[in-house]
């Protein structure tokens, strides 16, 4: 063959290299700091990164109504994160040029300019402890015009939480507020007072505090650039009830931040299948592919067409498929193998099934860099496999296949040239299970992960069992210590 027209391979290790090491998340890491942190010498910027020893640290922004919370979350938040809690006022009193400059503007009751805000926050993200420790905004931004501003600066959160509660609830919680002017933690007359006398002693009533009719309005504003923030960040927000103890409501957003974000990385399926004659296997391995544009192998098919061509190897394994014989594995790994190396495959992805059939096929698959990232077993009982497999006939005119239960032929005349396979005989398919249940355990055992799936249910119900098992990629879990340890 010209090797001008044939077909390009891409050796399968790339791919299982770069998911296991998650290079595409790597690699969208150092370039997102780079446009935040803007270094004046990248490549070393770069050296230095890779050289600590976490960089994918906490990245939150916590947003709420005025009393639901946002200030006591924030800083329990951080404790266990190790994360920076930054707020705006603290910006505010940073010791630098733009800072200094913001509070001339609120020194003449001016607004700071959007473009002069954002650039007060990446300065302050920017900062060693921030990029080595991670950070949590509290209330930062507070409308949409802002959450773009921080877009625009290349400010993106992994996780941002919305606390919401009924207006009556935190009009209640506002007028009950009181400050530790210590430590400046906030507590409540009613819902949260402190444990320490020594702290009960010293709080005060906020300097702040509004009378009802204000805090409404503050909640309606509030209201109503919720929706628009909700938009804005709708691929990374959590919503959480705020109207409960604080204990739980604290849970619940820490079980959210320790969820690694959906990652962008691109994800090839790889799936095998599984499962006793009449299982359906080749009908769900063509739906997943009909509808996520993957690469179906039936490894029967693929044998059958190799040999329909002059190739050597279609030479070489004609004799096996014409008397009936099973093809020596060596000659069908080689075969799928090449297969599976084609740029459809490796991008696109593929399902296969027919092979492997036992644990030495499945080890020599591994060995060869084909390792699936999905294993399924469809199950049904071998009455069930009776029923469906000796009762089905093909016509020979049309190719369509014909059940005496599922699928009645539409007339007599179809019925008198319906062909039934020798293969498909009661006592040929008992010999074929036997073999199939014979491998079926140590197949299992060598996919501790596979999913087992009920394939004794109607078509369309299986797929939708396996579809949802097979869309977006396998989460990666991270221990406590290794999300959040400095």
């Amino acid at each position: 063959m010209d090797a001008t027209v044939r077909p390009l391979r891409i050796p399968p290790e790339m791919a299982i290299y770069a998911e296991k090491h998650d290079i595409f998340h790597l690699v969208q890491t150092l370039v997102r700091n780079v446009m935040v942190d803007k270094p004046e010498d990248p490549i070393q910027y770069l050296i230095n990164f890779l050289k600590r020893d976490r960089f994918d640290v906490p990245r939150i922004i916590l947003l709420g109504p005025p009393a639901s919370g946002k200030t006591t979350i924030a800083k329990k938040l951080c404790e266990h994160t190790q994360a920076i809690h930054i707020t705006f006022s603290d910006i505010l009193k940073d010791d630098s040029d733009l800072s200094r400059a913001a509070r001339q503007y609120q020194d003449k009751k001016q607004k700071i300019p959007k473009d002069f805000w954002s650039q007060l926050i990446q300065q302050r993200l920017s900062k060693p402890d921030c990029i080595r420790r991670g950070w949590v905004l509290e209330a930062i931004p507070k409308t949409q015009e802002e959450a773009l501003y921080l877009q625009e600066a290349g400010i993106t959160p992994d996780h941002v939480v919305m606390l919401e509660a009924p207006d009556v609830v935190l009009i209640e919680r506002s007028l009950g507020q009181r400050i530790d002017p210590v430590t400046g933690d906030v507590y409540h007359v009613t819902f949260m007072w402190p444990e320490s006398e020594e702290v009960a002693q010293r709080l005060e009533t906020p300097s702040t505090l509004m009378p009802a009719d204000l805090i409404a309005k503050k909640l309606q504003r509030f209201h109503t650039e919720a929706h628009a923030l909700k938009r804005t960040y709708h691929s990374c927000l959590k919503t959480i009830n705020a109207d409960q103890p604080h204990v739980d409501v604290f849970s619940q957003v820490l079980n959210y931040v320790r969820t690694p974000r959906h990652s962008a990385s691109p994800y090839t399926p790889r799936i095998l299948l599984f499962g006793p004659p009449g299982s359906g296997k080749s009908l769900q391995a063509k739906l997943i592919a009909q509808k996520y544009g993957i690469v179906n192998i039936c490894c029967g098919e693929l044998l059958k067409a190799v040999s329909a061509d002059e190739s050597h190897m279609g030479e070489l394994i004609k004799p096996y498929l014409e008397s009936e014989q099973q093809v020596p594995s060596s000659i069908v790994l080689r075969i799928l193998t090449e297969r599976l190396s084609r740029m459809d495959c490796t991008t696109r992805g593929w399902v296969l099934h027919g092979f492997p059939q036992d644990v030495e096929q499945a080890e020599e698959l591994q060995e060869s860099n084909f390792i699936p990232n999905r294993v399924f077993f469809l199950e049904i009982t071998d009455d069930i496999a009776i029923e469906r497999v000796t009762l089905r006939g093909v016509d020979p005119v049309t190719g369509e296949w014909y059940h005496s239960i599922y699928k009645p032929v539409p007339g007599p005349e179809v019925q008198a040239r319906l062909r039934f396979n020798p293969r498909h005989s009661e006592a040929q398919l008992l010999k074929r299970l036997k073999e199939y249940w014979n491998h079926t355990a140590d197949l299992q055992a060598f996919y501790p992960q596979a999913v087992h799936i009920n394939a004794d249910q109607d078509p369309h119900t299986v797929f939708e069992s396996l579809e949802s098992r097979l869309v977006g990629r396998l989460p990666k879990i991270l221990s406590n210590q290794e999300t959040f340890e400095s």
